[in-house]
């Protein structure tokens, strides 16, 4: 018997990869991925890699997971390749404490995030 086998949860033409525990909080992520939001593959691997912000990182080790994934399994043309989704999202929060004076003690949050990145084979607009 067992157990059916899931549908895929991204089209055909789609590959999907998932970061779930970066480590900062989904704001701060949240402009990186606005970056890479409908570009195509190679210039968002470019703005990643240049970007100051120190998510971007994360977030390009995430691409090229997605890319892979595009390439490898799903049989996609890699230079037909769009960011067709960049969500991200709350994961954990770490909860710190730091003494402060006259006994008492302050909470320090660590947020970590998790980013979806969907990227689409698109076809090349004939004109």
């Amino acid at each position: 018997m067992g157990k059916a086998k899931a549908p895929r949860r991204v089209a055909a033409n789609e590959a999907l990869a998932v970061g779930t525990t970066i480590r900062g909080s989904a704001q701060k992520l949240n402009l990186v991925a606005a970056l890479i939001r409908g570009r195509k593959v190679e210039d968002a691997m470019n703005v990643l890699a240049f970007s100051k912000r120190a998510m971007a990182v994360d977030v390009r080790k995430v691409l090229a997971s997605a890319i892979a994934n595009a390439e490898n399994n799903h049989n996609l043309d890699v230079d037909a390749l769009v960011v067709a989704e960049a969500s991200v999202g709350k994961a954990l929060t770490m909860k710190r404490f730091h003494a402060r004076g006259r006994g008492k003690s302050t909470r320090i949050l660590k947020p970590f995030s998790r980013v979806r990145i969907v990227v689409r084979e698109q076809e090349e607009a004939e004109a």
